[in-house]
């Protein structure tokens, strides 16, 4: 009797012991799937804190002939002065965005107002990047350079790309009364991609 209980009591024990031992293995494996589930999140946080703090780590995407917008920018910034100098990233984008080539709206704006040396007196006095008319004949004015250069890309845009005049001969026949205006365009084209 004294041997069965003896067997009794080790049954009891490996079993508590097994029972406590799968308790501790649950709370063990509970506490494996938090570490995992709280690795992951911190990874992921730790990824979008990185990219926030380290935007260039990934590269910027190419938009114009082998060319990300800021390269593009700058290569227009390195031929506009005066009243324009800076402005090369947001003529870049606002063509961008309305599907007009930024190369040749920034060459007609160079035409128009002569930025290549100081900006002529309707860019200073009206914003107005474009020589672009109101409906009563006279120059345009707006009240930021921002303005002045979002509606002359929304007209370039919806007057001459939308009609299908995308090269400067094509926008000449339409834009200006001299013939050759073109040349003149196609000289800070030039100008820009060799900068």
């Amino acid at each position: 009797m004294k041997v069965l209980c003896i067997k009794m009591a080790l049954v009891i024990l490996i079993t508590s012991s097994l029972i406590i031992g799968f308790k501790e293995k649950t709370k063990e494996k509970i506490l494996v799937e938090n570490i995992v589930v709280e690795n992951v999140l911190y990874r992921s946080d730790t990824l979008l804190s990185r990219y926030d703090e380290e935007p260039d780590t990934l590269e910027d995407p190419i938009v114009y002939e082998g060319l990300t917008l800021e390269e593009l920018g700058l290569k227009i910034d390195n031929v506009l002065n005066s009243t324009l100098e800076g402005y090369g990233t947001t003529i870049a984008s606002k063509a961008l965005e309305n599907g007009v080539d930024p190369v040749v709206a920034a060459s007609i704006i160079l035409v128009e107002t002569g930025c290549k040396w100081t900006c002529s007196a309707l860019v200073r006095n009206a914003n107005n990047v474009g020589g672009m008319k109101a409906s009563s004949g006279r120059y345009a004015t707006f009240a930021t350079l921002e303005e002045g250069l979002e509606a002359f890309i929304n007209n370039l845009a919806r007057n001459y790309y939308a009609k299908g005049l995308t090269t400067p001969e094509e926008i000449n026949t339409k834009y200006a009364t001299n013939p050759n205006w073109h040349n003149d365009v196609y000289y800070y084209v030039e100008a820009i991609m060799s900068s």
